[in-house]
């Protein structure tokens, strides 16, 4: 998010005094904000070509001590250049490309490296056609290339003629990922050795044993998020998922000279022996079934939170106003921050003085600034496991390669670990016991998916703070009219007259007649992929004078954009030019000036599919947008927006595939009654204060997740097998939170962690 402010800020005024001064602290290091890296490339990885070569020592080495495992290696090499051949560029037009370049003459390792350093400088383009290069060169047989080079051919919607190069890379990815499970995934027996090794809770470990591999899937788990694949094929993002997970803490310890590192004896922590310290400490209420300790008062449960993005990143932008609301005498919140603070110039100018981080350590109990254990896996799982943490919950997943606490959660500090928000799908880590997810987003059926076992919240799962923040704007039924010729000003004039901001919304029809209805997309380019995009041109000519609103994110993707449009729109009808009804904005720096424009140039959001809008999604809900998604997906991230709709009470905008989809988004266009009752309703719950809506209502949100955590406590207490949980509200609670319950939350929170910060300042003079 900084380095988008500098950029933005530059742009509008070259000598921008605090853009330039925080253009220089950031280029010396020296604290600054830096851009969010949620992408699929593990550059810690392959920093050097030693380092990767390391990596495969070490997985052949594995490979290699079965005579089995020889048989089958040699088996699939031989079927390699077969199967790779179908997919080379020709010889002679490779060859051109790389007698072109200046770095041709280089090996293959060498060019991925140069490749990810261009990738690291933002320079998409060049980082692709060198990935691909690499690829070639050798003989695709290093499989990260190729699969990276999809990765950034996806990010710039560079799909080949009319989507063909897309279902190719799609086919790509399938067949690396089926190889790769079948040399390299392996099930050992249960026994305690492996448990141990493993940091697993004997009572998680499902029949199919213990998951093991041996080296991990080209593919990392964040690119496998935007892929659509077959129904039959949507448990290699699983897979893929358990690659990272097997293998996140072995690569936590090999260092850039490819040194890999010892790993103590007594890690991971073990589970049993956690459990024996635990349970001594509490005893059964039989008459109530809850746990006390053994002097027989309530005891808060420990809940640690660690995570690189207690800054300015979209996970506290949703989640920060959660801390605001725990009970005290339910739990105990620890924050292990391993990012570093945004930098004071980003706050007073992008931010406006808000500074999320600050927020969270006003509210928490304990704020851990553990930036001292980077790189230290092994110093941070001490750290944590000192503090006695009964339950950890995962902020990053597998985002944010360099800066997330990689291999942390397989030395099992905790005995009880949870993912949540981040991170939409499976960890593939059976040490990860439970994900935060929803009955209709994870229904039980697709639960082969996931490694880990459900805990269900009622009323959508998503952490969302917008009802409670007041920066962010509500929206109002009525639009403000906007003056002939103004400047465009946010919360003024309807989306049909702002256009997205273009001053020739409908091309060769300007002038002549009015914009009719504006669907928007405001979701990264990784999302979008050639079905979703042609069901969108389908919406466009079935609205006549309708717009397209996208965000330019990034910009190095609109002329693909454009060009598969003109292709495909071409081809149905010549005289048409819907290029000229699609619109592109710019990043928004700020936040809520980003959330406020879903109001002021959106009628409808067309969601994306497989992997849906999450922040952005919540944004346009927020400013009354309501949603058009597809229900048909498997994967965690697809059915986030369903699951939203279903809760505010708008299931219609549920399609059960693509044509109903379009039914669905084109009658929002042309149905002006239907489409104003359903704005209505939704702004209704946005609306709503006393009670607060459920699906807005956060502390509603926290009591439901303050039961789930008490719930997977009792659980690991008892010693009964991890199973799925699901909270239940009850029949009282679900009158929702009033305004002046709010505070009374706030005081009673502020008031006892006051108390506990004078206690221990006692404690401190005592001693």
């Amino acid at each position: 998010m900084g380095e988008m402010y500098l950029k933005q800020a530059l742009e509008r005024d070259a000598g921008h005094e605090g853009a330039i001064r925080l253009r220089n602290l950031m280029n010396s290091g020296d604290g600054a904000a830096t851009d969010d890296s949620d992408t699929g490339f593990d550059n810690d990885l392959v920093q050097t070509q030693l380092k990767l070569q390391k990596l495969w020592e070490i997985r052949d080495s594995a490979d290699l001590s079965k005579s089995r495992n020889k048989r089958k290696k040699k088996a699939l090499d031989n079927s390699n250049d077969a199967f790779w051949a179908q997919f080379r560029e020709d010889n002679g037009a490779a060859k051109s490309k790389q007698d072109s370049d200046d770095i041709s003459d280089k090996s293959p390792e060498d060019i991925y490296n140069v490749a990810t350093q261009y990738f690291n400088s933002k320079n998409l383009v060049y980082a692709s056609e060198l990935f691909e290069l690499s690829c070639q060169k050798s003989n695709a047989k290093l499989s990260p290339a190729c699969t990276n080079a999809v990765y950034l051919r996806t990010n710039l919607c560079d799909w080949g003629e009319a989507g063909i190069g897309f279902e190719k890379d799609m086919n790509i990815i399938v067949q690396i990922t089926k190889a790769e499970t079948e040399l390299y995934r392996f099930v050992s027996n249960v026994n305690e050795q492996v448990k141990r090794e493993s940091g697993l809770n004997d009572k998680m470990v499902r029949k199919e044993g213990v998951i093991q591999w041996k080296r991990a899937t080209s593919v990392h788990p964040h690119m496998m998020l935007g892929y659509p694949l077959d129904n039959e094929d949507v448990i290699l993002k699983r897979y893929v998922a358990e690659s990272m997970a097997s293998l996140d803490e072995i690569r936590a310890r090999l260092d850039d000279d490819g040194t890999l590192r010892d790993r103590p004896n007594d890690l991971p922590y073990s589970v049993e022996e956690m459990r024996k310290k635990f349970a001594a400490r509490h005893r059964i209420q039989p008459e109530q079934g809850q746990k006390s300790n053994s002097t027989g008062s309530y005891e808060p449960i420990r809940v640690g939170f660690v995570g690189c993005g207690f800054n300015s990143k979209a996970v506290m932008y949703l989640s920060q106003d959660m801390f605001r609301f725990f009970d005290p005498s339910v739990v105990e919140i620890h924050i292990f921050s391993t990012g570093a603070p945004d930098h004071p110039l980003f706050i007073h100018g992008a931010m406006r003085g808000v500074d999320w981080r600050q927020r969270v350590i006003d509210n928490v109990d304990y704020f851990h600034d553990v930036r001292q254990f980077k790189g230290d896996h092994i110093g941070l799982a001490r750290f944590i496991h000192e503090k006695e943490i009964q339950i950890l919950i995962e902020w990053d997943g597998y985002a944010r390669q360099g800066e997330r606490a990689s291999g942390l959660m397989a030395l099992r500090p905790c005995p009880v670990q949870i993912l949540h928000q981040e991170f939409l799908m499976t960890s593939g880590a059976q040490y990860i016991d439970y994900i935060i997810t929803d009955k209709v987003v994870s229904p039980r059926s697709l639960d082969h998916l996931y490694t880990e076992k459900f805990l269900y919240l009622p009323n959508h799962f998503f952490s969302k703070g917008h009802a409670m923040q007041k920066e962010v704007i509500p929206p109002s039924f009525d639009y403000v009219p906007k003056a002939n010729a103004t400047k465009f000003q946010l919360g003024v004039g309807s989306p049909q007259e702002n256009a997205c901001l273009s001053s020739n919304p409908l091309g060769s029809k300007a002038g002549e007649t009015e914009v009719s209805f504006v669907y928007c997309n405001f979701n990264k380019f990784l999302k979008h992929n050639p079905e979703t995009v042609r069901s969108w041109i389908r919406i466009l000519e079935g609205v006549p004078n309708s717009l397209l609103c996208l965000l330019e994110n990034p910009k190095e993707g609109i002329p693909n954009l454009r060009k598969f449009v003109s292709e495909v729109t071409t081809r149905s009808d010549p005289a048409m030019n819907l290029n000229d009804r699609i619109h592109f904005l710019p990043w928004e720096q700020n936040p809520f000036d980003h959330q406020r424009r879903s109001y002021s140039l959106c009628n409808a959001m067309l969601d994306s599919h497989p992997y849906n809008g999450h922040t952005t999604a919540q944004d346009a809900l927020y400013a009354g947008v309501p949603i058009v998604t597809r229900s048909d997906g498997n994967d965690m991230s697809s059915r986030v927006s369903t699951s939203a709709n279903k809760v505010l009470g708008l299931a219609e905008l549920n399609a059960n595939g693509i044509n109903h989809y379009e039914e669905i988004a084109i009658r929002l266009g042309t149905d002006e009654p239907w489409f104003d009752s359903i704005r209505t309703k939704l702004i209704k719950t946005c609306l709503q204060r006393n009670p607060l809506h459920p699906y807005w209502d956060v502390p509603r949100y926290v009591k439901n997740f303050e039961r789930g955590l008490r719930m997977a406590w009792d659980a690991f207490l008892d010693g009964t097998p991890t199973n799925h949980i699901e909270v239940l509200e009850l029949a009282e609670e679900t009158g929702g939170t009033y305004e002046t319950e709010l505070t009374a939350k706030e005081s009673k929170r502020k008031e006892i962690k006051t108390n506990r910060v004078m206690k221990r300042r006692q404690m401190n003079s005592e001693l």
